[in-house]
């Protein structure tokens, strides 16, 4: 493999549908990435997955053609290592909020003479292919995740940090950040307003724009508004969702007005 496929399908102008896994377990890894998204992100960071969780749900994603990646907790060397050993293709870094921050996220997601990401690609070798290495700058996707209003005020020039590929919204930490109630698929004057500045800054610097959404809905309209990299919700909302739709079916109720569904509340 010589270039990340995503990057194929972004050249096609196309919207890439992504995942979000929070459950610790590769047996709902490989459940969720065959159901045809364009990639699957495993999250360390909210997500109740870490490491050797997070390197089942690799191998469970490499069962298919969806793009392995990795939320990590935050923009620390050791962990962006081990997930791009194991075999993420792509890594989205929290709380990225200057374009200093995001030149350490590239140079933790480079080998040298670009980086300073120490050399050991354990499985990713089995899984990509020996050459990995060689292509490894064509392969890995960095992306870094403006969430605040310190990030926004800043993204243009975080969109201008060299060997960065993109950026990525988390709707309920800028929301809040705004002094909001933290939410996603806004329709708020002030969100919409900065998802529009991110947007622009990341298209005015040939960058890939990515979002959060709580619906397939909202990401098929932010697709069309524009963005590049859109993820529907994530697994444990999306399995609370459907057995609480059973359940309603199976009671008789159609669930039109009835309380929202329990569980997860993590923050993208």
């Amino acid at each position: 493999m010589k270039e990340n496929p995503l990057k194929a399908l972004w050249r096609e102008g196309k919207t890439a549908v992504n995942a979000w896994l929070t459950i610790p377990s590769g047996h709902a890894a490989e459940v969720m990435a065959h159901q045809g998204f364009d990639s699957v992100t495993v999250d360390t960071q909210h997500g109740m997955i870490h490491y050797d969780t997070a390197l089942e749900c690799l191998r469970a994603i490499s069962t298919t053609s969806a793009v392995p990646m990795a939320r990590v907790p935050w923009n620390e060397p050791g962990i962006i290592m081990k997930m791009l050993d194991s075999g993420a293709l792509g890594v989205i870094c929290p709380m990225i909020n200057s374009p200093e921050e995001a030149a350490e996220l590239v140079s933790n997601c480079r080998y040298a003479p670009d980086g300073n990401r120490s050399f050991g690609p354990t499985r990713v070798l089995m899984s990509v292919g020996s050459d990995y290495v060689k292509y490894s700058k064509d392969l890995v996707l960095v992306i870094g995740m403006i969430e605040t209003q310190q990030a926004l005020g800043n993204v243009e020039a975080i969109a201008a940090t060299p060997g960065l590929d993109g950026l990525y919204i988390g709707p309920s930490d800028l929301s809040l950040s705004l002094g909001l109630i933290p939410h996603q698929d806004s329709r708020e004057p002030v969100m919409v307003k900065a998802i529009d500045r991110i947007l622009a800054a990341a298209k005015d610097n040939g960058l890939i724009a990515g979002i959060h959404n709580a619906s397939g809905a909202y990401a098929y309209e932010m697709g069309q508004k524009g963005f590049d990299l859109v993820t529907v919700s994530n697994d444990t909302r999306l399995l609370a969702s459907a057995a609480s739709a059973a359940v309603s079916s199976a009671r008789g109720i159609d669930g039109s007005g009835g309380e929202a569904v329990s569980g997860s509340t993590g923050g993208y």
